[in-house]
């Protein structure tokens, strides 16, 4: 399951600098409000969305469209990419016999979960709180050498792989600062980047099954405890829906997970940029 969640607050004004160089601690306060600005206010409702839709800016739609494909497809492709690799890995083949295991990002999108459902959002929020998810890839847990635990590892690999995302597009907003490239369109992408991975590993770590937090869970509890986890799976997409919209997983989970990230993230780029 994917989930994106970005708005077009900018990163970066001219104050953010110290002695020409980026001061990161307020790079990354604006980035984490970029967070602050997405809550759960998801509404699906048809006549929202055409009505939201004649009061949205065409051309700022078209600018963040423009600017976040190239990092949403990526944070989408490679999040489910790592899922195979990794059960490739420990000895589940199926996604690669499936073709899945692959960069390209027709093969891991879902026409409704990756395009019209963030379009609806987008336009019923106006622009503040994009929610969408991509085809999952296959993993059957018996092909794997240890199934419990290394199905908790297969799951891990996606968030893993947006936080080393996440990370490459922060140094990014921050070498465009370094060497004074502040083109607007560029700024932008890099904060959808960084935005998007930021919450895709952050909704994905929630500990209950489908998403990836709740596989991993499962490996860590006692069977008996992992079987009982696993009961709940088919409503847990309704769950944790039920939650974004009552404004509890973003305050309960997702700003802190995401804050934390920020932080380690600002932890490990502040040798380079000061």
């Amino acid at each position: 399951m994917q989930f994106g969640c970005f708005t077009q607050a900018r990163l970066f004004q001219p104050s953010g600098t110290k002695n020409g160089r980026p001061n990161l601690k307020q790079a990354m306060r604006a980035t984490s409000a970029v967070h602050r600005r997405c809550g759960g206010r998801a509404a699906c409702f048809l006549y929202i969305c055409l009505r939201q839709f004649f009061a949205v800016d065409i051309n700022q739609l078209i600018q963040v469209i423009a600017a976040g494909a190239l990092p949403v497809l990526f944070a989408i492709t490679v999040h489910e990419a790592a899922h195979g690799y990794a059960a490739r890995h420990f000895g589940d083949h199926t996604a690669a016999m499936m073709g899945r295991l692959t960069l390209n990002p027709l093969k891991h999108i879902d026409l409704f979960g990756t395009v019209l459902m963030p379009l609806l959002l987008y336009f019923a929020t106006s622009g503040a709180f994009v929610f969408g998810y991509a085809r999952p890839v296959p993993v059957i847990a018996r092909n794997l050498r240890n199934p419990k635990t290394d199905m908790a590892w297969v799951a891990l690999a996606g968030p893993a792989s947006n936080f080393v995302m996440a990370l490459l597009w922060a140094a990014m907003l921050l070498g465009l600062r370094a060497g004074s490239v502040m083109e607007p369109f560029l700024v932008l992408m890099a904060q959808i980047g960084m935005t998007t991975n930021v919450a895709l590993l952050a909704l994905n770590l929630f500990p209950l099954p489908p998403l990836d937090g709740g596989r991993v869970l499962a490996g860590a509890l006692p069977p008996q405890a992992a079987l009982t986890l696993a009961r709940v799976e088919p409503f847990g997409f309704f769950i944790v829906m039920g939650l974004i919209l009552m404004d509890v997983l973003d305050w309960l989970w997702m700003r802190p997970i995401m804050g934390a990230t920020y932080w380690l993230i600002e932890m490990l780029l502040s040798p380079f940029f000061r």
